[in-house]
């Protein structure tokens, strides 16, 4: 979709492209573009394919360079987008910008929140006067964009890492590997619009003025911030990864412990039973009813253990500190209640 807008009294408007004033500044907004409107933008305003094709490649680079063969300058700078319908939500696209006259071309295979707080006239004090100063202002309004996204990032990491303390989940996981992606993906593109910033304070491709290094340098230093926070995050996910790694480990542990004393329990019935074999005559069998008292004196001793075993659990000190708050309380309660009705039976007797 092609979009075409003009600035009036400092806001923009957008236009059709039969009202546009061929003498003033004119912004072209291609975003979301289909085949049609690349064919349109290649033929009516002369654009090289091949930059075409490098602004909707979406692992290009940033970089900044004249094209000669049809004199317009060429920059791409990398944006920070957000898919909530996608299993990735946080990624980076290319932003393709042409100087050409007094056109300023921009264009997108998809749309994202930067450029709606541009054509929502949310920036302040910009001028399409000023085509240096506008692509500056993207890089600028960009790096705000990946600092909120890398704090709501931090928001998801710091949720999952809540929920898999109570249980590890596979769809936990893999959300924590989709972060994982996602700052990867912002660190790439930091990286690259650092050497683009470079770039553009080195090279005389475009001119800036005193006003347009200053903002600059305040580009520069947000996009270094959001480079520390990309590394911080990183870090703290990798160290978040191996300690649940090292919890999933010795969950497995506990349950291999608990398998092989199971095991080991019964071993002795199994040998038991294998010594009294067919050929082996059995004690009492020729009795009616001693399989019955055998059988029911193993479930009594069973009972006693059990209770002896739960028993000296609930006397433990370590038991108490992992029961909660309110579950002592309802035991304290039902205790006192027990106490209560045996006095009144000891009382009626």
């Amino acid at each position: 979709m092609i979009r075409y807008w003009q600035q009036e009294d400092g806001k923009l408007v957008e236009k059709e492209e039969d009202e546009l004033n061929r003498h003033s500044k004119i912004w072209v907004d291609a975003r979301s573009v289909t085949r049609d409107d690349i064919a349109e933008l290649e033929e009516k305003y002369k654009i090289d394919p091949e930059n075409m094709l490098d602004a909707l490649d979406p692992d290009e680079l940033s970089r900044i360079d004249y094209n000669e063969e049809f004199e317009y300058t060429f920059a791409i700078v990398r944006l920070p987008v957000f898919s909530p319908g996608d299993d990735i939500s946080y990624f980076c696209t290319p932003l393709g910008i042409i100087i050409k006259g007094n056109l300023f071309i921009t264009i997108c295979w998809t749309d994202c929140e930067v450029l709606r707080d541009f054509s929502a006239n949310r920036i302040k004090d910009l001028s399409f006067n000023d085509f240096p100063a506008v692509t500056i202002r993207f890089m600028a309004r960009a790096d705000i964009m990946f600092l909120r996204y890398l704090k709501e990032l931090n928001r998801r990491a710091t949720t999952i890492q809540n929920e898999m303390l109570q249980s590890v989940q596979n769809h936990e996981l893999i959300q924590l590997l989709n972060i994982q992606k996602s700052l990867v993906y912002f660190a790439t593109s930091l990286k690259s619009n650092q050497m683009l910033l470079e770039k553009l304070r080195k090279t005389k491709i475009i001119k800036l003025d005193d006003e347009d290094q200053d903002w600059l340098d305040d580009v520069e230093i947000d996009n270094r911030q959001a480079m520390e926070m990309v590394d911080t995050y990183t870090n703290i996910m990798a160290g978040m990864n191996d300690a649940f790694s090292t919890v999933l480990g010795n969950n497995l542990n506990i349950v291999m412990k608990t398998m092989t004393g199971w095991n080991l329990v019964l071993v002795l019935p199994t040998l038991i039973t294998s010594y009294f074999g067919i050929n082996v005559p059995l004690p009492w069998q020729k009795s009616p009813w001693m399989g019955a008292v055998i059988v029911l004196s193993m479930c009594l001793f069973a009972g006693v253990l059990a209770y002896l075993f739960f028993m000296k659990r609930r006397l433990t000190p370590e038991v108490k500190k992992r029961v909660p708050l309110a579950q002592r309380r309802k035991i304290r309660i039902q205790k006192r209640t027990i106490a209560k009705m045996d006095k009144q039976a000891a009382k009626k007797k």
